[in-house]
């Protein structure tokens, strides 16, 4: 049964129905929403919350599906050095540090990832690149932190300039 359908026969029912029809009402538009952000090709909207290295937190709608790097660089986030490489796996500008419940349930990290944030300064048991995690509606409401310090591991060190 599709929405209009449904719709039509709410219409139908008497007054007696009314509390009947109106809990009805309430459960089919729910499954339109939920079925609309399930099928949906540009994905559901995931409220996130990003600390800065000076502290100050900022909170975003983020789409489901898009990498955090990505909404950083969307939201125009004031976030200093992030993201150099532009997503390409070749710095760690994109170092992130998670809240222990989120980290356990993100997917594991891919060894390019890992061989990256060995580089990364700051680096916790609970560090991953922006780039390389995707936006989930479970994530919603989730806090992240930049670390203090951010450095592009593409540039020389000063000992080898």
């Amino acid at each position: 049964m599709g929405y209009s359908e449904a719709v039509s026969q709410l219409s139908s029912l008497t007054v007696n129905q009314t509390g009947s029809r109106a809990l009805l009402f309430y459960v089919v538009c729910v499954c339109v929403c939920v079925c609309v952000c399930v099928f949906s090709s540009s994905g559901c909207k995931v409220l996130l919350h990003f600390v800065n290295q000076s502290g100050m937190k900022t909170s975003v709608s983020a789409m489901e599906g898009e990498s955090l790097l990505e909404v950083v660089i969307n939201k125009n986030l004031q976030i200093d050095g992030f993201g150099a490489c532009e997503g390409t796996l070749a710095c760690s500008t994109c170092h992130l540090i998670f809240e222990d419940g989120v980290y356990e349930k993100m997917e594991p990290m891919a060894d390019e990832e890992m061989d990256m944030l060995d580089l990364a300064y700051g680096l916790t048991k609970l560090s991953r690149l922006g780039c390389q995690v995707t936006v989930e509606r479970w994530m919603d409401g989730m806090t992240v932190r930049v670390p203090q310090e951010v450095k592009d591991r593409r540039e020389k060190p000063e000992a080898e300039i």
